[in-house]
């Protein structure tokens, strides 16, 4: 005779379901009322609206911006997202490529690793508040006469940097600039014109 099939006592189903219905409460008594909220009306996409938002004020590329953002959000996004200043690029996030640099009060950031926040009431300047109109800026035109680009991905956040680099007086020889603009990569490994670039701005004595 064939064993009858195995089948759970009721005191084993009634057990599984009360482990289950358990499991479910403390879940829900964990969540946050905001995300409960949010789920509850199928809006799960828009959990991170219901974060309190804080006043920003900024001043980008000379223009001055009073924003409402969440706390979490980075300078770089800000720029991106909310200001469509696509100019700078979102490479490693990280803080590692150098992608992403910008100018905070004339000192260079890597926008990927600064909240936003954080710079309450300063002037920003992207890749796009370089130029004086159609007037390219000096890094910009040595650049382009030297083949300092490639692919270009990189390429903001390497000429913001190249300027910073000759206005802090760090651009006296090849391997001092190698050195102070070893903070971005450029995959295309074109090094040795960007070098070029920046020694050329830094002997013809244009401001930068």
């Amino acid at each position: 005779m064939n064993p009858e099939p195995d089948v759970p006592a009721p005191h084993d189903e009634n057990r599984r379901n009360f482990l289950k219905q358990s499991s479910l409460l403390t879940a829900l008594a964990l969540v946050p009322a905001p995300v409960v909220s949010a789920a509850e009306a199928k809006l799960d996409e828009r959990v991170a609206e219901s974060i309190e938002k804080v006043p920003l004020s900024l001043k980008v590329n000379g223009k001055k911006y009073k924003l409402s953002v969440e706390p979490r959000t980075t300078l770089l996004d800000l720029l991106r997202e909310n200001l469509n200043l696509t100019g700078t690029k979102k490479g490693c996030d990280y803080g590692q490529c150098g992608a992403c640099t910008v100018h905070v009060d004339g000192q260079r950031v890597n926008s990927c690793l600064s909240f936003a926040v954080m710079h309450d009431g300063q002037e920003i300047t992207t890749i796009e508040g370089l130029a004086d109109g159609d007037k390219l800026h000096p890094m910009q035109e040595a650049f382009v006469k030297h083949d300092g680009f490639q692919c270009g991905y990189c390429t903001p956040g390497q000429i913001m940097s190249a300027v910073a680099c000759v206005r802090e007086g760090h651009a006296g020889s090849e391997a001092e600039i190698r050195e102070y603009m070893s903070g971005n990569i450029c995959r295309c490994g074109a090094y040795t014109n960007i070098v070029a670039a920046i020694q050329d701005v830094k002997s013809g004595g244009q401001k930068v």
